[in-house]
């Protein structure tokens, strides 16, 4: 079982009951790592040529999930899967640009080379290796939440409606698995509702718009912890898969970040971005490329 996610300096996210949106500019006094996060030559000399001379790795990010990644006040992505793609970028020597965009559209962004990486909590599955290949770095499980006093099981949620960030693994996998696992037992399917952010959907249950929503645990964990007691945990997290980060399958980048992930492994400063951030029980020890086609 995992542990109940704690987020250092973290201003709590909070249902405005009126318009129905829930504040996503929040910010963290937790200060980047990046700074002190030394470049790594072992890692660098693993570079596609034109990458290490243009001096930037560019990044995809739909910054909507907290605490992963989402935005600060004045509009940055921040998150502690931000703070990992920096010290990413220090170890090789490269400057973080972030270009932000709806979920869906980073892995096309990295198939057309229109980004270097995309860094937003994708879990590694075979389908999505089809088109590029995963760095992984982390284990995170699926984490269901109702609002505060309902009952919900996600093992028997026939009939219910359930929320959903679109494109999602939940979205795509999970949900639709067990809404057909009802009608072949004859049931009502489940209600998928889907959002174009987290916080959309996480308003959603908050409001009674839905009965519960499906997210990665350490999103849904965040979601519980900041909406003033609203939502309650379904259940236990389940089904743990790797997170990876999303490359091109040529060009040879794949390499360099598997190097610099594990340098950052061996000198501590990925375990100490994990532990701010409170999510620690998903570290790995060892960067693999992708775990979903060799598990």
């Amino acid at each position: 079982m995992r542990k109940r996610l704690v987020i250092p300096a973290l201003v709590a996210i909070t249902v405005l009951a009126l318009t129905g949106c829930v504040n996503n500019a929040t910010t963290t006094g937790a200060a980047t790592t990046a700074a002190a996060i030394g470049v790594d030559s072992a890692a660098v000399a693993l570079l596609p040529a034109d990458i290490a001379k243009s001096g930037v790795l560019s990044i995809g990010i739909d910054a909507t999930y907290p605490p992963n990644e989402f935005k600060d006040a004045n509009g940055n992505p921040i998150g502690w899967d931000v703070e990992i793609a920096n010290g990413v970028a220090a170890k090789l020597g490269l400057k973080p640009e972030y270009q932000v965009a709806q979920f869906a559209n980073i892995i096309p962004s990295v198939v057309g080379n229109k980004v270097n990486i995309g860094v937003s909590s994708f879990t590694d599955t075979v389908e999505r290796e089809a088109q590029v290949d995963f760095v992984n770095y982390y284990e995170a499980g699926i984490m269901w939440a109702s609002a505060a006093g309902k009952t919900v099981d996600p093992n028997n949620a026939c009939g219910l409606k359930v929320a959903v960030q679109a494109t999602t693994y939940e979205d795509t996998d999970e949900v639709p698995a067990k809404s057909a696992a009802c009608v072949a037992a004859g049931k009502a399917p489940i209600e998928k509702t889907q959002f174009d952010t987290q916080d959309a959907a996480t308003n959603a249950v908050a409001l009674g718009q839905v009965d519960a929503l499906s997210a990665d645990s350490p999103v849904t964990m965040a979601a519980i912890a900041n909406t003033n007691g609203k939502l309650q945990a379904a259940g236990v997290s389940f089904d743990v898969a790797p997170y990876g980060i999303a490359v091109s399958k040529t060009g040879g980048l794949g390499k360099a970040i598997q190097a610099a992930l594990q340098s950052m492994i061996d000198d501590g400063s990925y375990m100490a971005i994990l532990d701010n951030w409170g999510v620690g029980d998903g570290a790995i020890k060892t960067i693999t490329i992708n775990a979903a086609a060799k598990g």
